[in-house]
């Protein structure tokens, strides 16, 4: 059985972003995967990386230690898909925080020669699924760093077969029409996953 960890990143259960996150988990539930459902926000994940974390930062595997059950969720799955809205042209904080402090040296990479050598390879299925408040040629011209960010660096992480970016742009202007056939591709993609 496929264990895929999902990652959602909103402290709101009555937004389109929840509704993204739950048709995420029932598609691949459907499909008799197995999904690790980690909603940051509702566990209480602390994002901020301390002093002390941040002056370990490279001492595995001790530096693990203050996040080692989210360390061993990222390290049991299979496949990873993160949930979120973009604010401010990035991700929200707590999903920063997460990678800031979840994928570390040992956990996510090596540093080896001073270059980085994947650790999440048995990561074989990457996807993210999200929303813009502004257009698709806004988040051009501010260079997309959220779509950046997972398909080089979370992916390079990974290097998985299969990848997947679903953004729904301008949200601020999205009718219930074209919410509601972004909830249907996003279904679609997940039971193809």
């Amino acid at each position: 059985m496929t264990r895929a960890l999902v990652l959602f990143a909103h402290p709101c259960p009555e937004s389109f972003s929840a509704a993204l996150h739950g048709q995420v988990v029932s598609s691949l539930q459907e499909r008799g995967w197995d999904v690790d459902d980690c909603d940051l926000n509702a566990e209480g994940f602390n994002p901020v990386l301390s002093e002390a974390e941040r002056r370990g930062y490279h001492d595995a595997p001790a530096n693990c230690e203050p996040v080692q059950a989210y360390a061993e969720r990222v390290k049991a799955a299979q496949a990873l898909v993160m949930v979120f809205p973009v604010w401010n042209f990035g991700y929200p904080a707590i999903l920063k925080g997460f990678l800031n402090r979840v994928f570390l040296p040992g956990v996510s990479f090596t540093l080896v020669d001073g270059k980085v050598k994947p650790n999440l390879t048995h990561i074989r299925k990457l996807a993210a699924v999200t929303t813009y408040g502004g257009t698709r040629m806004r988040a051009v011209l501010a260079g997309d760093p959220p779509r950046h960010c997972v398909k080089r660096a979370v992916w390079h992480v990974c290097r998985p077969r299969k990848m997947r970016y679903l953004a729904l742009y301008d949200m601020n202007r999205a009718d219930q029409t074209r919410r509601t056939r972004f909830l249907r591709q996003v279904k679609r993609e997940m039971e193809a996953f």
